[in-house]
């Protein structure tokens, strides 16, 4: 009796794990725990821009990656901001909040030997229903490996995680058992996106978060907080592209540090985007960059709207 109770039950789990599954995973974490990088390593291309900077990702970027059975639909949200008030700020935190309130899987990603504050914040924001893997990244960066275990077992006290996987999403170590562990936790269900589409965000938006994480890292110390880019127009002729951006400073002195001496250092930087852009849009790329000064953006809800923050 209890073999003919038993074969149905194994029927349906077979039946459960070759069906499709499609879900949206949502990556969290505080600022620069590697939440990009890891994004841009499951998608197998850059489509989230990476600095050593906070704030580097402000907006919701969706990255799609499918294989035979499976469609991950991810999310790479803002770090959440515990230190800063403004407008801009509570924007980001919203989006992320939006974003844990939609998915069906939650990735909450850590560095290696590292659990702050910020992280036990950003933990208490994920909902009590959500099931969430707890993603320790940077394991390459961790010089006593002998600490990993030990290390593992302090986080998991903070809460009861579905599965915990150690990686480097840098070198792409231990990448395909986060995949491996995360697909059955998805639900069944048809995929959404076609095949080969690799994000849902436009091109115009791609080409301001390029030349922002161009700012970012050209910039270096001497990056005006309040700094944003703005796409003024964005033609597509065959496949040549001609963007013409604004890249928006607080201040009139910032102006000048964008701009460099001699105008050499925004040159560099549209240079250097326009190149990655060609790259990413496999054609030609025309990319007029100047600059502008709006004082007060970061705390102004209109203009915040005007630069497509949520």
């Amino acid at each position: 009796m209890n073999q003919e109770h038993s074969r149905p039950a194994s029927a349906a789990d077979a039946a459960a794990d070759e069906a499709f599954r499609c879900g949206f995973v949502a990556i969290v974490g505080r600022p620069n725990v590697g939440k990009s990088t890891l994004l841009n390593r499951l998608v197998g291309q850059k489509i989230s821009i990476v600095s050593s900077k906070a704030q580097t990702t402000r907006h919701r970027v969706t990255g799609i990656f499918t294989e035979e059975r499976v469609q991950f639909v991810f999310v790479d949200t803002p770090g959440f901001q515990t230190h800063h008030r403004n407008a801009l700020n509570r924007s980001m935190n919203r989006t992320v909040s939006q974003v844990l309130a939609d998915v069906d899987l939650v990735f909450f990603v850590i560095e290696a030997g590292r659990f702050t504050d910020d992280d036990r914040k950003v933990l208490t924001v994920i909902p009590a229903s959500s099931k969430v893997i707890l993603v320790i990244n940077k394991v390459d960066q961790l010089k006593d490996k002998a600490r990993l275990l030990p290390f593992i077992d302090e986080v998991r006290q903070q809460r009861e995680f579905t599965e915990i996987v150690p990686l480097s999403a840098e070198k792409g170590s231990n990448v395909a058992a986060l995949v491996r562990a995360a697909t059955p936790l998805l639900p069944v269900g048809v995929p959404m996106f076609e095949e080969d589409e690799v994000t849902d965000r436009s091109e115009r938006f791609l080409a301001s978060e390029f030349l922002r994480e161009k700012l970012f890292r050209l910039l270096g110390d001497e990056l005006p907080y309040g700094i944003a880019v703005e796409i003024e127009k964005f033609e597509v002729e065959g496949r040549l592209r001609r963007i013409h951006a604004a890249v928006i400073v607080d201040k009139p002195g910032h102006k000048a540090m964008v701009i460099g001496k001699g105008g050499e250092k925004l040159k560099r930087i549209s240079s250097e985007a326009r190149v990655e852009l060609e790259k990413l849009f496999d054609g030609k790329v025309f990319l007029e960059v100047w600059v502008k000064v709006k004082s007060g953006w970061a705390d102004d809800e209109r203009a915040l709207k005007s630069l497509g923050y949520e």
